[in-house]
């Protein structure tokens, strides 16, 4: 079903304000695809914070036209699925988890800001921890240091009241 002007006009718009918030885009061709699999796709996207469209490519260039994504532009062909998303490793994770259970969905290219990515850069870009991963490392490797210093400050008084219960210890067997 075709799509009148105002339509896509529409989708245009929608596009573009996902792109306007987006980190990153990766593009998978789903030729062959199944309903049931597709929409188990989809629920996972909602999941993890992805937009996660079809739309006819042409709409995707005028929506990326003019954007740090414009570099997609000319590898748009054949039926495509994007996946739209503001943390930059979140669809990149999700269109390749995916992939990897389903032979139908093929990763073709992906971009984050002014660079584009082929089908490997995407699947390096899968491998590496998201936001909040990176994020719980950092605060560990920040709190390491004070923990130690509490603990060592901790273990003064502890070797104290060893001593003093060694010493009681030794006068009562005396």
């Amino acid at each position: 079903m075709s799509l009148n002007l105002d339509d896509k006009k529409t989708v245009v718009a929608e596009v573009s304000a996902e792109v306007a918030n987006a980190q990153s885009i990766i593009v998978a061709e789903y030729r062959g695809l199944g309903v049931v699999d597709l929409t188990a796709l989809r629920a996972n996207a909602r999941k993890s914070g992805v937009y996660l469209r079809v739309v006819k490519n042409t709409l995707v260039r005028r929506a990326i036209a003019g954007t740090p994504f414009e570099g997609l532009s000319a590898q748009l062909v054949g039926p495509m699925i994007y996946g739209i998303s503001k943390d930059p490793v979140a669809a990149a994770k999700l269109l390749n988890d995916f992939a990897k259970g389903n032979d139908k969905l093929t990763i073709k290219i992906g971009a984050m800001p002014n660079y584009v990515m082929d089908a490997a850069g995407v699947k390096a870009l899968a491998t590496m921890p998201s936001r909040e991963e990176l994020l719980s490392k950092l605060l560990g490797t920040m709190q390491a240091p004070i923990t130690q210093f509490v603990r060592t400050l901790n273990e003064v008084p502890t070797k104290f009241v060893r001593g003093l219960a060694a010493v009681r210890d030794a006068k009562e067997t005396a």
